[in-house]
């Protein structure tokens, strides 16, 4: 009957906790739904915006690169670049599945290039996303101890010699989060060269003093490894 339509409508609407839009320079916004309550992955952080508003600078030509986004919590970064003709794949945990395929779903009419979700559990095998995308994309990722050895193999397991990594990160002061950053950025040298994306190549809107873009490569070595 007409009258548990109301409450159902409601708690669909609790349910699908609260939408962020994030402007683009051509065109409607993305439109991207958040959790409320649950894991880490469920809010656009303000570094997934500012890696998805850099994108939109053209500093690096997405249309028709292979993307792989890591660590996609709401899909924010990796839809961008969608957006922006690239196609994507969106990877994180199981559980954030759902909230990936109901994002994509909404911003769809947006997308020039393609775009789909897949599960990518840091440090498992990565043999399903062969061969090596063109951009791997990674937006704070950084704030597990325990994750940082499994999200360096999948860094190092993910990327070709041409394969560029594009890490944001917010700079974080508290408690551990200093030396969990120094420690990843330690282990990372071993294998990758980094190099910082100046402030002033960020989106002009969308930058901050204490959130940073890596630009991240394979070394090139020879030798014995």
């Amino acid at each position: 009957g007409k009258d548990e339509a109301g409450p159902r409508r409601l708690r669909a609407a609790a349910m699908a906790g609260f939408v962020r839009e994030l402007e683009r320079r051509a065109g409607p916004a993305l439109r991207l739904e958040q959790r409320a309550a649950g894991g880490v992955g469920c809010v656009v952080w303000d570094a997934a915006l500012v890696l998805a508003k850099f994108l939109e600078t053209g500093a690096c030509p997405l249309a028709r690169r292979h993307v792989l986004e890591l660590g996609a919590g709401t899909g924010a970064v990796g839809i961008m670049a969608a957006t922006l003709g690239a196609n994507v794949t969106v990877t994180d945990l199981e559980e954030l599945q759902e909230l990936l395929m109901v994002n994509i779903e909404n911003n769809k009419h947006l997308v020039t290039g393609s775009v789909r979700a897949k599960v990518l559990k840091w440090g498992e095998d990565v043999t399903e996303f062969q061969p090596p995308p063109d951009y791997i994309l990674m937006a704070d990722c950084i704030y597990y101890e325990e994750s940082l050895e499994p999200l360096l193999k999948t860094l190092k397991d993910l990327t070709g010699p041409d394969t560029c990594v594009l890490c944001c990160y917010e700079q974080r002061t508290m408690g551990k989060n200093p030396e969990i950053e120094r420690k990843y950025f330690e282990l990372l040298q071993r294998d990758f060269e980094l190099e910082k994306i100046p402030l002033d190549r960020h989106d002009e809107e969308y930058r901050s003093e204490d959130i940073h873009i890596l630009n991240i490569h394979r070394k090139r070595t020879v030798g014995p490894q």
